[in-house]
């Protein structure tokens, strides 16, 4: 038999303190969750009348403004959020651009969430601490944590577009969390969660805050995102290493000029089917993806120095860049 510890008459066991039952790591993540966990919605849609599956979305302002997945809302005729907190609100789509997996929603109510700042996604590094916050399969605010695997990556969009600067992490993501954030340790969004490979372990990928940020800026601005056009089609195309060695083009590939619209810009600024570009405003283009990438809203009605290669010699092509329809 065991002697029991008798404390003194009058004086009654003192409560373990719950601090120290937690790691530091367990307090990073419990923070987190306790800033940036009331501000992640349920999202469920429907099309034609049906019920059309739900998702995860982040509430950007207390006046109704919610970023989710466009893949999410994709062809909804109907969608309603619901809080943490049990609140529930009708939304409408404010904008949507399935380029990059993001669109942005209005509700007409006053949300009860807490505004949450953004990361900067440039100073995001390998390693760090990542927590994934969704609704996975139905299961509303479920937390999944891991790190960040790698970052800069890209993803290929359901249009075919790439995604550019993409967070790779192991926070396990299931159908559900998508629109969901991805936060650091102090609760501060790093991305917005948008795809998983099936069949893989832990290689899960979130849409950058800076492309998020972007994307919301144009909408609210414009209604849309704004991409810059020249008014060609093109096709990825090696670059024959004597033309390369005579004209001191260093790079491989380009895109070649397949047809030029008629009476469009790059029409005007004499550029001609066959014309091999190389590089926008001294910026490799190495293939199609490069020069998407590179036509972005600050193109829009602004002059692009166009470089390209015609019969194996360099040119420069000053090109007044339209509005993409």
């Amino acid at each position: 038999m065991f002697d029991e510890h008798i404390l003194p008459p009058g004086e009654a066991a003192a409560a373990p303190d719950e601090s120290s039952l937690h790691d530091a790591y367990s307090s990073a993540v419990m923070g987190a969750i306790g800033r940036a966990g009331p501000a992640v919605v349920h999202i469920s849609v429907t099309k034609g009348g049906q019920g059309a599956g739900s998702g995860s979305g982040l509430v950007l302002a207390s006046d109704g403004l919610i970023m989710t997945n466009s893949h999410v809302v994709a062809g909804a005729t109907a969608v309603s959020v619901a809080m943490a907190d049990g609140q529930r609100a009708v939304a409408r789509v404010l904008g949507d651009d399935p380029h990059t997996d993001i669109a942005v929603l209005r509700t007409d109510d006053h949300l009860g969430a807490p505004a949450l700042n953004f990361v900067d996604s440039q100073l995001i590094r390998q390693g760090q601490i990542a927590i994934a916050i969704g609704n996975p399969l139905g299961f509303d605010q479920t937390v999944t944590t891991g790190i960040v695997s790698a970052t800069g990556r890209s993803l290929r969009a359901v249009t075919g577009r790439l995604i550019d600067d993409v967070i790779q992490t192991d926070a396990a993501l299931n159908p559900g969390n998508s629109g969901g954030p991805l936060v650091d340790a102090q609760g501060r969004v790093m991305g917005i969660n948008t795809a998983v490979i099936r069949g893989a372990q832990g290689i899960c990928f979130s849409v950058a805050s800076n492309t998020a940020r972007d994307v919301l800026t144009q909408i609210i601005r414009y209604g849309r995102v704004r991409r810059a056009s020249l008014g060609i089609e093109g096709a990825n195309t090696l670059v024959p290493r004597h033309v390369a060695r005579a004209s001191g083009v260093e790079q491989e590939s380009g895109v070649r000029v397949m047809s030029v619209l008629k009476d469009g810009p790059a029409e005007k600024a004499e550029v001609r089917p066959g014309d091999l570009i190389v590089a926008l405003d001294d910026e490799p283009v190495r293939g199609i993806d490069d020069m998407l990438r590179l036509l972005n809203h600050e193109k829009v009605r602004a002059e692009v120095k166009v470089t390209l290669l015609r019969r194996g010699e360099k040119r420069e092509r000053r090109i007044f860049a339209l509005e993409r329809s």
